[in-house]
């Protein structure tokens, strides 16, 4: 169905907008919630554009961009707030993450538990 990297949701910093993919409206509010705090949160405190990317295997990745010459972009900052919303909402991303596989690449929940 999928062959190539999906957009789950973003933020940017230099429009001031957020983005939830149409595909994930079924996710239950409460996460679209969250993922929207998270996005909207990291964009506010180290500038650019982030954006939650499924790869074709349907691991959830964070993708960073920002413009040319920002000096308000923190690429230190950026670094390291990804490995805390990393470890502090492992669960949620691999959430998603099983989610995706189940629900948009058809992988049985089974195999995944042996």
């Amino acid at each position: 169905m999928y062959e190539e990297k999906i957009v789950l949701c973003g933020a940017n910093s230099y429009e001031e907008k957020y983005y939830l993919n149409p595909d994930f409206d079924n996710l239950p509010d409460h996460i679209k919630d969250e993922l929207k705090i998270m996005c909207v949160l990291y964009v506010h405190d180290v500038g650019g554009i982030l954006t939650l990317v499924y790869e074709e295997d349907g691991s959830l990745c964070f993708e960073v961009t920002s413009k040319e010459g920002d000096a308000m972009f923190d690429d230190i900052g950026s670094a390291l707030k990804i490995k805390e919303l990393q470890r502090t909402k492992a669960d949620l991303l691999e959430s998603l993450q099983l989610y995706y596989k189940v629900f948009f690449l058809g992988e049985d929940l089974d195999e995944k538990q042996e």
